[in-house]
C-alpha cells in the first residue's frame, strides 16, 4: 500500500499495540516506522493465550476494519460459558461454589465488592486467541514499514518533529510524532514521564507453557483454573482455555499458563528470561502430585515453548500525571503494564491502539493537542484497569505493593 509523503509517525516496539497502531496508520495511508530491537518476529517466545473482553474485541475491529478483522475473528477461538471453573489440583474435584448446581462461577474481583468479572465477550462465548498468532496477523501488511534490530533507548525533539535515538547512537529520520510501545522496560516512557512512570516487580511468578490439544481430554471445554493449596511457600494455579472441536487432534497445541504466590518459583540464578527444559522442569516439579486428569497437561507439554515470567504492575493507583509532550506519548505495557489477573492487560493495549489510531487518522496525521487529548482519555480506562487487575492479583497471587516495592 502506497502511503502519503511526508514525516513519518515514527513507532518504538513491533508488540501488539504498536503492530495494531500501524494497521491503522496503513489504511489512513499515513507514513509510519517501527523500530524494534529483536531481530525478527520469531526471536522470542510469544507467550500465552490471550482471553478478548467485549472492549479488546470492539477495539481490535474498529483498527482492522471489517475485512482484516474477520480474518482476525476466524483465527480466534471461540470456548462456550462464560465462568469460570475451580478445581482442586491434587484431588482433581470441581470446588466451585455452584458445582452442586451445575454452574460455573465468575471470577470475582476483590476490589470491586464483589462484582463478577464476565468472560464472555461475544455471541456468550470466550474470545481467545494464541499471543503470537494475533501478533502475526496484526504484523500482516505493516511488513515493510518494520526495522527490526534497532533497540530505541530515548529521542530528541526538533524544532519541527522528533528523532529516536538507538542504542548504537545513531538517530532515526525526523518523525512528525514518536509513540513508546517498547513494552515494560520503555525508555521512551521514562523520558517523557521523568520517571513517574513505573513498573513494580510482584515478587509473583509464572510459567508459559502448551501441550498438545489430547493432553486436555481430562478436562474438556470450559476456562478452567486449578488451585494448589499443598506447598508450604504459597499457592500455585494454572489457568486454561479449552476449545471445543480440537480434543483429538495432536497437532492442535493449547496453552496454559502457572501462577505461584511470591517465594514460590524460583529460576535458576534468578533468571527468568530462560525458557525451554529448565522452565519446564519447574512446572513438572511443581505440579508432580496433582491429579492424573491434569498431569498431561505438563507430562505431554510442549518444552521448547516453555518460558519463565515475572509478574509486574504498573502503579496501582493508575497512570500517573506528567507534563506533556505534544509530539510524544505512549501505548500499552509502557504506560500501563498489568498483572495477568483477569486478562485487563492486552485488552487495555488495544484500546490505546485504537483511539490513538483514530484521532490520526481523523486529523490525517500528527496534529498539536492530539497527544494531549489520547492521554486524557486512555488514563480514564487505563487507570481503572490497572486498579482492577491489582486488586484481583491480591487476592489471586497474594502480592502487596507500596513505595519501598522493587521496580523493574
Amino acid at each position: 500500500m502506497a502511503l502519503n509523503t511526508g514525516k513519518p509517525i515514527l513507532i518504538s516496539g513491533a508488540g501488539l499495540a504498536s503492530l495494531l497502531l500501524g494497521q491503522t496508520l496503513l489504511r489512513a495511508s499515513i507514513p509510519f516506522l517501527i523500530f524494534e530491537r529483536d531481530s525478527s518476529i520469531s526471536t522470542r517466545a510469544q507467550g500465552y493465550r490471550l482471553r478478548l473482553s467485549t472492549e479488546g474485541l470492539d477495539a481490535i475491529e474498529s483498527a482492522l476494519g471489517p475485512e482484516k478483522f474477520q480474518t482476525f475473528w476466524n483465527t480466534c477461538g471461540k470456548t462456550a460459558g462464560v465462568g469460570l471453573a475451580h478445581l482442586n489440583a491434587i484431588t482433581g474435584s470441581d470446588v466451585s461454589q455452584e458445582a452442586k448446581n451445575g454452574g460455573r462461577p465468575p471470577i470475582v474481583d476483590q476490589e470491586a465488592k464483589g462484582k463478577p468479572l464476565d468472560l464472555g465477550s461475544r455471541d456468550g462465548k470466550v474470545i481467545g486467541i494464541a499471543r503470537g498468532d494475533m501478533r502475526k496477523l496484526f504484523y500482516s501488511g505493516c511488513e515493510p514499514f518494520v526495522h527490526w534490530s534497532h533497540h530505541v533507548t530515548g529521542y530528541e525533539t526538533t524544532s519541527s518533529g522528533v528523532r529516536a535515538i538507538f542504542a548504537d547512537g545513531s538517530k532515526s529520520v525526523e518523525g512528525a510524532m514518536l509513540i513508546g510501545g517498547e513494552g515494560i522496560y520503555s525508555k521512551v516512557a521514562k523520558q517523557l514521564s521523568q520517571g513517574k512512570l513505573k513498573v513494580y516487580d510482584t515478587g509473583a511468578r509464572g510459567i508459559h507453557g502448551q501441550a498438545p490439544s489430547t493432553a486436555f481430554k481430562g478436562l474438556g471445554e470450559g476456562v478452567w483454573r486449578m488451585v494448589d493449596d499443598t506447598k508450604p511457600d504459597g499457592k500455585v494455579f494454572v489457568i486454561t482455555n479449552v476449545r471445543p472441536g480440537e480434543l483429538d487432534d495432536p497437532s492442535v497445541h493449547f496453552g496454559w499458563t502457572l501462577g505461584a504466590q511470591p517465594g514460590v518459583v524460583n529460576a535458576p540464578n534468578d533468571n527468568y528470561a530462560i525458557t525451554g527444559g529448565p522452565a519446564a522442569d519447574i512446572a513438572k516439579a511443581l505440579t508432580k502430585k496433582w491429579h492424573p486428569r491434569l498431569k498431561p497437561l505438563f507430562q505431554d507439554m510442549a518444552e521448547s515453548e516453555a518460558a519463565f515470567w515475572k509478574i509486574t504492575c504498573s502503579t496501582p493507583d493508575g497512570v500517573p500525571e506528567w507534563n506533556n509532550e505534544p509530539r510524544v506519548t505512549v501505548v500499552g505495557d509502557a504506560v500501563h503494564s498489568m498483572t495477568p489477573a483477569g486478562g485487563i492487560g492486552a485488552n487495555t493495549a488495544v484500546r490505546d491502539s485504537a483511539l490513538l489510531g483514530r484521532l490520526l487518522a481523523e486529523a490525517g496525521g500528527y496534529a498539536d493537542g492530539l497527544t494531549a487529548a489520547y492521554e486524557r482519555v486512555m488514563r480514564v480506562y487505563a487507570s481503572e484497569a490497572v486498579r482492577a487487575s491489582y486488586g484481583m492479583a491480591r487476592a489471586q497471587f497474594g502480592v502487596t505493593l507500596n513505595e519501598n516495592s522493587a521496580t523493574v
